[in-house]
């Protein structure tokens, strides 16, 4: 679909799973197409301005995603993501601080289970999980089911560490699974 002027492809991390988003960039017809998890979110044909921004949206949340796209030298370009007014990067890198994924097999099946840290919500494999919370005496936790198991997030003080204030972990049938780095 995006055949030879594909130049850039960015994996975008979102509490409703890994978006891949390709950018082909027709520098001789001006054609500027960008695809989310293969599908045509922009299209545009004969670009008079080879340099410039696509603004487009990615994840059930709608989140904001633009390219932007700078002449290095002669008919050298850069292309860079920016989602949700941010570069790649510090996207990341805030996501990493306001949400916790961990990746497990549950009856033989990926499960990417993602924790928003702001407002509780939790996600599995794009699908945002029903949950019962409730407060214990070191925390709380937070209750829900994939398939027939029981599974809880438990939201503890991390005993004396003030840097890292509030630890969660994932409990699958009480088994405690380690988080993703990604």
């Amino acid at each position: 679909m995006l055949g030879g002027d594909l130049v850039a492809v960015w994996d975008v991390a979102l509490s409703d799973g890994v978006h891949r988003i390709e950018f082909a960039h027709g520098t001789t017809t001006g054609k500027r197409i960008v695809s989310v998890n293969g599908q045509e979110a922009v299209r545009r044909d004969w670009m008079f301005k080879l340099v410039g921004k696509e603004t487009f949206t990615v994840g059930s949340s709608n989140t904001r995603a633009t390219i932007v796209i700078e002449a290095i030298s002669g008919f050298a370009y850069e292309y860079t993501l920016e989602v949700d007014g941010k570069s790649l990067q510090k996207f990341i890198d805030n996501r990493a601080k306001t949400s916790k994924t961990w990746l497990l097999k549950v009856d033989g099946e990926d499960c990417r289970v993602v924790l928003e840290k702001d407002t509780m919500d939790i996600w599995c494999n794009g699908q945002k999980m029903e949950t019962m919370g409730e407060f214990v005496d070191d925390g709380t936790e937070t209750h829900f089911t994939l398939g027939e198991h029981e599974c809880c997030i438990k939201a503890a003080a991390s005993g004396g560490k003030k840097k890292s204030g509030i630890v969660h972990y994932l409990l699958l049938d009480g088994e405690k699974i380690p988080v993703s780095t990604q």
